[in-house]
């Protein structure tokens, strides 16, 4: 999962999202709407987003199922419009920026990855497109494992029609203070608001 762990990464970074790693969304998201999950795994996203709110899942698929009521097709094939895309995609840099790309040119599109991201130069091409920022902090991604992650990550918020000023969204084990524009976590993405 994370840059600095010395256990052999998953096939193609599955790794079912933790409840823990939701909760925090959820303050940020209305409670009726529809979506699709379009790297859904075995369909643990799905299920919690169901526990929690009162949405429609219009499609849960993946390129490599890992149930039987999740369909298989690939990420950048599918071309729907539904209120949100909100998924855990993998975190290859590649990918990640591609599926970034396509579902936010569709609709707005949460999607779950490392928080380091945003600091990287990478992120630039991405950055006008960015909404908001919710962290999460560190979770265990693998369930019987006495450790969480070494990565923090986050929900961010994609939207190609963007025109507001992004807003990073802290708790109480992520972000803590109020920054401002000045500040180096900061630096080079335009209008910035800060909630903690």
């Amino acid at each position: 999962m994370g840059k600095r762990s010395e256990f052999q990464r998953r096939d193609r970074d599955f790794y079912p999202t933790p409840e823990e790693a939701l909760l925090p969304l959820l303050d940020h998201i209305e409670n009726y709407f529809t979506f699709i999950e379009p790297c859904a795994g075995d369909g643990q996203l799905t299920t919690l987003l169901m526990k929690y709110k009162d949405c429609h899942c219009w499609l849960q698929s993946d390129i490599e199922p890992q149930d039987s009521s999740i369909e298989k097709r690939n990420v950048l094939d599918i071309f729907a419009k539904p209120e949100y895309y909100i998924t855990n995609p993998p975190w290859e840099r590649k990918l990640l920026h591609q599926i970034i790309e396509h579902l936010s040119d569709l609709a707005p599109t949460w999607l779950l990855f490392d928080a380091d991201w945003i600091h990287t130069k990478q992120s630039q091409p991405y950055q006008s497109r960015l909404k908001k920022i919710v962290s999460v902090g560190r979770v265990k991604w693998i369930p019987d494992s006495k450790m969480t992650g070494k990565d923090n990550c986050s929900w961010y918020l994609f939207d190609k029609n963007n025109t507001q000023e992004t807003v990073i969204v802290g708790n109480k084990r992520g972000l803590s203070g109020i920054f401002t524009e000045q500040h180096p976590i900061l630096q080079g993405m335009g209008q910035t608001r800060v909630y903690v």
